[in-house]
């Protein structure tokens, strides 16, 4: 079975109206389709992919090892449309059996659909993390800050920082702190030094306090950047840390500034990243940092939990 494209269309015209900055909508991905009907006879459908990490992935330190996860395509439809769709999504995992504790539902929302999100949060499915883009110019430099760029020398100390942003992420959001992350951490952080990816270390009295991993990336017809961002070379925020002592002192604040120089450099049209709004640190920094939530990440921990 197909999903309608009448859906498709009807469905970006209501996502342009909620927000302006949303990419247009695609095609869902393969996947079995759930389909629901509302009482005035009118169908809504969603796509639903399964997907199981590899032990060895480093996608587990920040998702359930089994991921499933629905593609809602509601067309013009609001809260009912979104109510009976996640109704038909629960009675398939019923079908489904018994799912395993390190396991996900998990579903990507506009974040300024205000009445989905009501209904979201009564299915049980938690706002986890947002995605947040910036679309304003850098900030001018003030030298107050020593900031340099990493090398794959510093592999260590980049380790160490974004092990202890990992950790406290892990507390307070969709982070997971598995035993594998240092081995796998190590691993990703080293192939991204290597490569000459955009990241920089932040120095008080020549020791490293902040550390800023970033990544630039295409938005274009086809790629999976763009059923979320607009199109365009996109600066990835992808870690930033700071050590506990030297939080609150204004060291991340020039980091990202200088970061934002950097990338703005590079041709980016904009920067965006994932935040954890229980997160009290980042729930403040970042919107503060001029970014704002585009899309919202729902999910409820394990997969047999949804309501």
């Amino acid at each position: 079975m197909t999903v309608s494209r009448g859906l498709v269309e009807a469905q970006g015209a209501r996502f342009a109206c909620i927000d302006p900055l949303l990419p247009a909508v695609t095609a869902p991905p393969d996947g079995d389709v759930v389909t629901a009907a509302l009482p005035d006879g009118t169908r809504v459908a969603g796509v639903l992919t399964r997907q199981v990490h590899d032990r060895r992935s480093a996608a587990r330190l920040w998702s359930a090892t089994e991921v499933w996860e629905l593609t809602p395509l509601l067309g013009s439809g609001g809260a009912a449309a979104m109510d009976a769709l996640l109704r038909a999504w629960r009675h398939r995992m019923d079908r489904v059996g018994a799912a395993d504790h390190d396991s996900a539902c998990v579903l990507t929302w506009p974040s300024r659909d205000a009445e989905a999100a009501r209904v979201l949060l009564d299915h049980g499915l938690v706002p986890l993390s947002v995605i947040a883009v910036r679309r304003a110019a850098p900030p001018p430099p003030d030298g107050s800050l020593v900031v340099r760029r990493a090398t794959p020398a510093d592999l260590d100390t980049v380790l160490t920082l974004a092990l202890a942003e990992l950790r406290y992420s892990a507390l307070v959001g969709s982070t997971v702190d598995r035993p594998e992350a240092p081995e796998l951490k190590r691993r990703t952080l080293a192939e991204r030094l290597a490569a000459g990816g955009p990241a920089w270390l932040a120095e008080r009295d020549g020791i490293a306090v902040g550390l800023a991993e970033c990544a630039v990336v295409v938005s274009e017809p086809g790629n999976w950047t763009s059923t979320r961002l607009p199109p365009g070379r996109w600066g990835y925020v992808n870690c930033v840390s700071v050590l506990p002592g030297a939080r609150g002192t204004g060291i991340g604040r020039r980091l990202m500034a200088h970061a934002h120089r950097e990338l703005h450099r590079l041709g980016t049209v904009g920067t965006y990243l994932y935040y954890n709004p229980p997160n009290p640190l980042s729930s403040v920094f970042w919107p503060r940092q001029g970014y704002r939530p585009l899309w919202t990440v729902w999910e409820v921990r394990p997969a047999g939990a949804l309501r």
